[in-house]
């Protein structure tokens, strides 16, 4: 009996100690080491990749924005706000871009609600950046899974040199060059697809305007 009492109780000690070592191992210095060397080498990346124009924070490299007219009625929370036409525009999103609420529709891909919003969708993109339907993309119809990518294919971004550059009084091979010096390619030369950052795309697009 009391060799068992004993040994449970050794057991316990050495259960206590070994939770003990790894609370302060992984919960303490492990963390403040990753976050010391993310700090020190890599400070803009791990404070959120925050981008800055004369000091002052205009977005993220990593969640998307809108890019609208400014509400006729701000107060008005039914009012819809129109994509801004100097402006090349992002994905649809679920969301709004709104990060607090990122997430899909999580409708099916035979869902009939699906398929009529991506219709309307195209036949919108379209007529806003006057091409044929058979020239949109699929990222100009469908939101990403998180509702927030920064990021369109460089197809969405060609389909809206014209009408961006009528919108700025700039040629179309200005905003042609500008949208193939912004094209990043497959990360580490095979994986993903092609793609454009919208925000900086944008803020690219804002300084050639201004020359």
């Amino acid at each position: 009996m009391n060799n068992s009492v004993a040994n449970t109780g050794r057991l316990a000690w050495a259960a206590l100690r070994m939770l003990l070592v790894l609370t302060v191992v992984t919960g303490i210095l492990y963390p403040l080491a990753v976050t010391g060397v993310a700090q020190g080498l890599f400070r803009d990346k791990a404070n959120g990749s925050i981008v800055k124009v004369g000091g002052e924070e205009v977005g993220s490299e990593l969640i998307g924005q809108t890019w609208d007219l400014p509400k006729k009625n701000p107060d008005d929370d039914n009012e819809v706000a129109q994509p801004d036409p100097k402006w090349f525009q992002p994905r649809p999103s679920n969301s709004g871009y709104d990060p607090l609420s990122t997430g899909s529709s999580q409708l099916g891909a035979s869902d009939p609600t699906l398929t009529k919003q991506v219709g309307d969708t195209k036949r919108a993109v379209a007529a806003f950046n006057g091409v044929p339907e058979s020239e949109v993309p699929k990222d100009a119809v469908t939101g990403s899974a998180s509702a927030i990518d920064p990021h369109i294919s460089p197809e969405y971004a060609k389909i809206q040199i014209k009408r961006v550059a009528q919108a700025n009084g700039l040629t179309g091979q200005q905003v042609a060059q500008l949208v193939e010096d912004s094209t990043e390619g497959r990360t580490a030369g095979f994986l993903g697809e092609p793609y454009v950052n919208v925000l900086m795309l944008n803020l690219a697009l804002k300084d050639l305007a201004a020359r």
